[in-house]
């Protein structure tokens, strides 16, 4: 029986982590895409910024509404329409010729992936046991990062060679293999035990629930949270191709750098799926985000090849690591009726800052704003979520889930 168990939950983390892996391989590519299309369509700084915050505004809204399905039609078919409609999407933005469809496609590929990613994790967090739930949460996180590694891999492969399109087209064949293999997922236990009344309640009850006495608290924290990492994230990570350009380096150059550092995204996972279940979430949480500020400080600065690799490893290292912690601690403050809903809201409200994080690069580079006065600010946002936790956050390590 706890055979059948362990691998069941095998299955689950492997499935799920499929879809999450193709997710960031869309997100990846499209950091390097960025770069690339600014040299076939002659994009200024402020459209390469657009980019990647329409794909947050569709994260924002994909969040939202599917976060709500969540808790009305359940964890599984959300989990299939989210990848479905970015499988589709990615695969169509290969063949569009002008910035404005790309656009459109982006929102809804974005919508896709703001969708998953919160379930996902809510489903994940509901199907395992208390002691092995923060750990189980962060190693599906882990394959965010194998996602980025194709990603790298990729770019620096393909696109030089075959064009961006290439690359966009291989991002998504493969999810829809995941696709295939989440038909035979069963759906969360603790979903399918949820009342039928308590499943068909309004949306907007389960939002009022959501910041209602004891949530208010916590959900304060975790949009503050939410916000701080995704702003930073999308505002840094989107960047990387386009910031190692503008400090001198070659396309080819910037790829093959971005790609080493990508590598400490891995062991960034395992040490926080080490430490989450020992020294908690909130010590994961804290000790990861000022990690992440540090880097992001020195990485701006950074005069000369090594301290950029340097920094760049470390800042990899922490945020990812960072993010796992995120993924693990936002669905254990809500009970199962309104889970997905606090997830997803928080998600969404954290997509605000994705939207932002991208637009600002773009705006401040062209009015000749120091790439270290731009990760300045991203350090001290950071910073303010690593505070938000320790000052706001309660411990959920090995808390059952009602």
């Amino acid at each position: 029986m706890v055979k059948t168990q362990e691998l069941s939950r095998r299955k689950l983390l492997g499935i799920a982590g499929l879809g999450w892996m193709f997710d960031a391989m869309d997100v990846g590519i499209l950091a390097f895409i960025i770069a690339a299309l600014q040299k076939d369509w002659n994009l200024t700084t402020a459209q390469m910024g657009w980019i990647g915050s329409v794909n947050s505004i569709g994260m924002a809204v994909g969040a939202l509404v599917f976060g709500l399905m969540a808790d009305k039609i359940g964890r599984k078919h959300v989990f299939i329409i989210t990848l479905l409609l970015f499988s589709v999407g990615s695969g169509i933005s290969a063949f569009v010729t002008s910035l404005t469809l790309f656009l459109i496609l982006r929102f809804f590929i974005g919508a896709g992936l703001g969708g998953e990613l919160p379930v996902a994790s809510t489903l994940v967090s509901e199907s395992v046991p208390a002691n092995e739930r923060g750990k189980v949460v962060v190693l599906l996180e882990s394959f965010w990062a194998a996602g980025w590694l194709l990603a790298a891999l990729i770019s620096y492969f393909v696109i030089p060679s075959y064009g961006w399109q290439a690359a966009l087209l291989l991002s998504a064949l493969p999810a829809f293999y995941a696709l295939y293999l989440r038909l035979k997922l069963p759906d969360s236990p603790r979903f399918q035990a949820v009342s039928v009344s308590k499943q068909k309640e309004s949306s907007w009850m389960k939002i009022s629930k959501v910041w209602r006495k004891p949530y208010t608290k916590q959900t304060t924290m975790l949009w503050i949270l939410w916000f701080c990492i995704v702003f930073s994230y999308y505002g840094m990570f989107l960047w990387l191709p386009s910031v190692m350009v503008m400090k001198g380096f070659s396309l080819i150059k910037s790829f093959q750098y971005v790609l080493i550092m990508t590598l400490a995204q891995l062991p960034g996972y395992f040490t926080a799926a080490y430490f989450i279940e020992r020294a908690g979430r909130k010590f994961v949480l804290v000790t990861f985000l000022i990690g992440t500020a540090v880097s992001a400080y020195f990485f701006g600065n950074a005069d000369s090849l090594p301290l950029l690799l340097t920094s760049g490893i470390f800042l990899s290292f922490f945020n990812l690591g960072a993010w796992g912690g995120l993924y693990a601690y936002t669905p254990e403050h809500y009970p199962t009726e309104i889970r997905g809903t606090g997830a997803g809201l928080a998600a969404s409200f954290g997509r605000i800052g994705g939207i932002l994080g991208p637009l600002l690069v773009g705006y401040l580079v062209a009015a000749d704003v120091s790439i270290n006065a731009i990760f300045l600010i991203f350090a001290i946002a950071i910073f303010i979520g690593a505070m938000a936790v320790l000052f706001l956050g309660e411990e959920t390590k090995q808390r059952e889930l009602v």
